[in-house]
């Protein structure tokens, strides 16, 4: 946290390094720092006591400390290849969970649809609805866009902009039809 003044932020600047070079990332699976050093970040504290294990562990054998040295560097340079096939397989974990929960919307001429409104972004009110229309469908297209028609006018749009309008009646409807198959199913016991 900095001073209502934010002058201190350059104070700050350090530790949050810090935080974000050794928090775990999950599409890499591991820390950034991990990725660079090849091992875990330790604090100054803990250094002290790590290198003089070091020295003790190589009991003060130079040759075999460039040996370790060497040794390191290449299982670093292996080690480096894991996360693009961690960032991979994440990246496809994500795709097919996404995927599964695409709904597919299928019109026909005919149908009465919203259309969404794209540049309520550019200015936004608070009370404004994201859909405008309603439109009905005069023509497909096979690539998934379709000709809308209001009055006179008619204009082509692309299907993901789409979804389909239900009035009062067929709303209605769609509830009754959808009690009476609740009714058709056997009852849990």
């Amino acid at each position: 946290m900095v001073n209502k003044s934010r002058k201190d932020w350059s104070l700050k600047l350090d530790d949050t390094l810090r935080a974000l070079r050794t928090a775990y990332k999950t599409p890499i699976g591991t820390t950034p720092y991990w990725l660079v050093y090849g091992k875990t970040c330790h604090l100054p504290v803990e250094l002290e006591y790590k290198a003089w294990w070091e020295f003790k562990e190589l009991n003060m054998d130079m040759s075999l400390a460039g040996e370790k040295r060497l040794l390191k560097l290449n299982e670093l340079e292996e080690l480096r290849y894991d996360p693009y096939e961690n960032s991979r397989l994440y990246k496809e974990k994500t795709k097919k969970w996404h995927d599964k929960h695409i709904r597919n919307k299928i019109f026909t001429v005919g149908d009465k649809v919203l259309l969404f409104n794209s540049r309520l972004r550019l200015f936004p009110g608070k009370l404004k609805s994201k859909w405008s229309g309603t439109f009905v469908i005069s023509r497909t297209t096979p690539y998934g866009s379709f000709e809308l028609e209001v009055g006179d006018n008619k204009f082509m749009v692309n299907g993901h902009r789409l979804k389909h309008y239900f009035c009062k009646e067929e709303v209605g409807l769609i509830e009754c039809m959808r009690l009476d198959l609740m009714d058709l199913e056997p009852p849990f016991g």
